[in-house]
């Protein structure tokens, strides 16, 4: 199997494979499942296959667990540790016992607390790429982006990221210190990047863009058929847009990307990951198996053509999906 391209991501000299390893769903978070039930062999045996095969950009944050995903990620890479470019992401409070306190910290002393929490779990001295992972809407950011900016002149980290924020935000934080990535859903299930001035925005300023859930968390793969599919545990049951008969209206858009993808003698899932990728942005589909690993890495070498990203916009146009993407607090 081919090895994937490297990038340049954004304009700060950050280099990383076009597409990258979102490794969520390898652990529990916050006491439930995100996509199943973990397999810690397995997804470690999934992290060493994607070094492999050039994907060396993981994707974690301290939330997830909280803390466990961080360690799970720093069991697989030790001893490898500069053949990976780790990121991490911080700003959802956590408190002293590890527990998520559903809000949001960016405060300059949490900032330096949550790079030391992860520094340990992670088992290195540093962070290739550290995002803010939400806003903290009672702390100006232009503090937290500062605090941010100390980690990179103590080497703690190489380059800033924000994930999840508006166009005011990146631009304050940006004349801060240069923000290298900015984080966000992107898929034919979700295109508010677009619509929302973000996307532009990232281009405009030389800040790359990095698409989480390139897949609909899954759900562009075609196999989940009923929401009996999810486990009981599994968090896309609480997601508006897999509930009751937004569920069924957004599978049949699925059906259509089935049709289509068959068509090109490719699966629904890699017709959807390639999508992402020919927008021209670095892509972190998300799994915990090797099978799917591969297939994902299969999809990168896919070239589209003018009409079938067309036919694509046709089938899933902005703004087409019905149901949120989260509940009301996410």
């Amino acid at each position: 199997m081919t090895t994937i391209r490297q990038i340049a991501l954004g304009s700060q000299g950050l280099h990383v494979p076009a597409q990258g390893l979102g490794c969520m769903g390898m652990t529990n978070f916050a006491g439930g499942t995100v996509y199943g039930t973990p397999d810690e062999a397995e997804s470690i045996a999934t992290i060493h296959r994607a070094l492999e095969l050039g994907v060396n950009l993981l994707d974690t944050a301290d939330v997830y667990g909280p803390f466990e995903n961080e360690q799970l990620v720093g069991k697989a890479v030790s001893g490898k540790r500069n053949q990976f470019i780790i990121a991490s992401k911080f700003g959802f409070g956590i408190d002293d016992n590890g527990q998520w306190t559903y809000g949001f910290n960016g405060r300059p002393e949490y900032v330096r607390k949550s790079i030391e929490r992860s520094l340990q779990h992670l088992r290195t001295d540093y962070l290739d790429l550290y995002y803010l992972h939400r806003p903290d809407p009672n702390t100006p950011i232009e503090d937290t982006a500062g605090a941010m900016s100390r980690l990179v002149e103590e080497g703690k980290v190489r380059y800033l990221g924000l994930s999840e924020v508006p166009v005011e935000i990146i631009r304050r934080a940006h004349a801060v210190h240069p923000i290298t990535a900015l984080e966000t859903e992107y898929s034919l299930f979700d295109r508010g990047v677009e619509e929302n001035g973000v996307l532009q925005v990232t281009r405009e300023m030389g800040i790359g863009f990095v698409g989480y859930s390139p897949l609909g968390r899954g759900f562009l793969s075609g196999e989940i058929k009923t929401p009996d599919d999810f486990e009981p545990t599994d968090s896309r049951r609480n997601f508006p847009r897999y509930q009751g008969g937004n569920f069924y209206k957004n599978l049949e858009l699925v059906q259509k990307l089935k049709t289509l993808a068959a068509a090109k003698g490719v699966t629904a899932a890699q017709l959807a990951l390639a999508w992402v990728l020919a927008q021209g942005v670095v892509a972190i589909p998300g799994t915990k198996r090797r099978k799917y690993l591969e297939a994902n890495v299969a999809a990168a070498s896919l070239t589209l053509t003018g009409q079938e990203l067309d036919e694509l916009d046709a089938i899933l146009p902005a703004g087409s999906v019905a149901g949120a993407a989260y509940p009301e607090f996410g």
